[in-house]
């Protein structure tokens, strides 16, 4: 089993940076590709980026693209979520996901989930 906390979310101002963590227990993630979801109020969970197994490729959102960067420490076995350039429109709570080798975009390719940590971009 994997235990997922994720970490590091907030209140920021439009314009502004979070970095969230997602940390691991209970076995090394270094295994799979892990990936960050979210989901806005009234709204469906939405792919936001994943990153793959080895760390070489990584995938985002078209509406992140350029803002937000995914990376991981395989000896934190942790993985982080770069946000920058924040919008209202990200507000959301934010989920890690861990599953699959990489290139994962749909949800259930995911085998383990965190709680979720809130963002909120206020304008």
């Amino acid at each position: 089993q994997v235990q997922l906390v994720e970490s590091g979310g907030g209140l920021v101002q439009a314009g502004g940076s979070l970095r969230l963590s997602c940390t691991a227990s209970g076995r090394t993630i270094s295994v799979y590709a892990v990936g960050w979801f979210r989901q806005a109020p009234g709204k469906e969970r939405e792919f936001v980026s994943t990153i793959s197994r080895s760390g070489g490729s990584t995938y985002y959102a078209d509406s992140v693209k350029g803002r937000f960067t995914i990376s991981r420490d395989y000896t934190m076995n942790t993985v982080y979520l770069q946000m920058s350039s924040l919008k209202p429109e990200d507000t959301a709570v934010y989920y890690c996901a861990v599953g699959g080798s990489g290139g994962n975009f749909r949800q259930n390719e995911y085998d383990y989930w965190g709680q979720g940590i809130q963002v909120t971009v206020s304008s």
